[in-house]
């Protein structure tokens, strides 16, 4: 599959046409001055490194002073356990849900657990990110790649892995670094998209060559930096950004394809903070949120902003990626799998 980005940027006449009264839309301005009564949100954000996620916060508390942003940062698998948490105990500490599994989102929705609101910035994504939205729900808040990560230190570049099973070759045994899909839903992810290219057979010869499993998949370029591990399976922006620091990482656009992942966020039926989550949402969809995640070499989401220097366009990558019907069911699947084969 290729995900063609254009540059088109929707007319002023598309968001008059979305045609939606209150709550579903809102005046910002009116927004705002309803959020401030609430004093601030509060989010649940698997997104992004912790670091990243506070400065989105912050600069969201720059733009709309008065409404503060607390970030409760963890792996996917975890922040969904803990909203379930919450859920059971009666507890609505939550506004705002943004998890790297989209398949939290299609529970969350089958329970009438999310609140409906459409935000104006929705129309101005990428169009090619808005058909990974459930209209009202949830909207695409992050995009990245699953992929080949090596460290440049320990190996050239001409010998590095080019495909994911080149992973299997014995000669790295001991020597790759990966993530867990009971923490991670971009390993999740990827966990899913192999075993359907390669079937469960893949896995079992991958640990042969026994691995090193962190929890978050950013643990892979942790090891790497360290020289604990050679090469991994890591995501492009922390990767990246962690090359750009001046560390010994690299990354590998795989043959077969790298993993494309779309992670959505919502607004919980039972936010404690509606208006506020509401502002937030239309902040997570704004030009300024990502101008933000550029800097950190992240795809940005809307058309008016350039994807980091050095970076591919997604139109230049050969991308594959499970549906969500699939990643919905298949990461419970695989993390059973994966314990019986890999021991965690």
């Amino acid at each position: 599959m290729r995900l063609k980005l254009t540059a088109a940027v929707f007319a002023a006449a598309c968001v008059a046409a979305f045609a939606c009264a209150w709550p579903a839309c809102a005046d910002t301005k009116a927004l705002y001055e309803d959020a401030k009564k609430e004093g601030g949100v509060t989010w649940y954000i698997t997104h992004y490194p912790t670091e990243l996620a506070v400065e989105v916060g912050q600069s969201f508390t720059q733009r709309y002073p008065g409404v503060t942003v607390n970030v409760v940062r963890t792996t996917a698998e975890v922040a969904y356990q803990r909203l379930n948490q919450d859920l059971k105990a009666g507890a609505a500490n939550c506004d705002v849900f943004s998890s790297t599994d989209v398949g939290h989102y299609i529970a969350l929705k089958e329970k009438s657990l999310l609140a409906h609101y459409v935000p104006g910035n929705a129309s101005k994504l990428i169009p090619e990110f808005r058909k990974y939205a459930d209209e009202g729900y949830y909207y695409p808040t992050s995009a990245g790649l699953v992929m080949l990560i090596y460290n440049t230190k320990l190996v050239p570049a001409a010998e590095a892995p080019k495909n994911w099973p080149d992973l299997l070759d014995p000669k790295w045994r001991g020597k790759i670094a990966l993530g867990n899909p009971g923490f991670s839903a971009y390993v999740g992810t990827w966990v899913v998209e192999m075993q359907k290219l390669y079937g469960w057979d893949y896995f079992e010869k991958l640990a042969k060559n026994a691995p090193l499993n962190g929890r978050s998949i950013n643990d892979t370029v942790t090891m790497l930096n360290s020289g604990e591990r050679q090469i991994g399976v890591g995501p492009d922006q922390t990767t990246l950004n962690s090359a750009a620091r001046g560390n010994p990482v690299g990354i590998i656009y795989p043959t077969d394809g790298a993993v494309l992942m779309v992670a959505p966020s919502g607004i919980m039926a039972n936010a404690p903070h509606p208006n506020a989550a509401r502002l937030f949402m239309e902040f997570l969809l704004s030009a300024q949120y990502s101008r933000i995640l550029v800097k950190s070499y992240a795809v940005p989401l809307r058309p008016e902003v350039a994807p980091a220097p050095g970076e591919k366009p997604f139109s230049e990558i050969k991308l594959v990626r499970p549906t969500d019907e699939e990643i919905f069911k298949g990461i419970p699947e695989v993390i059973e799998k994966w314990r019986d084969t890999m021991g965690n």
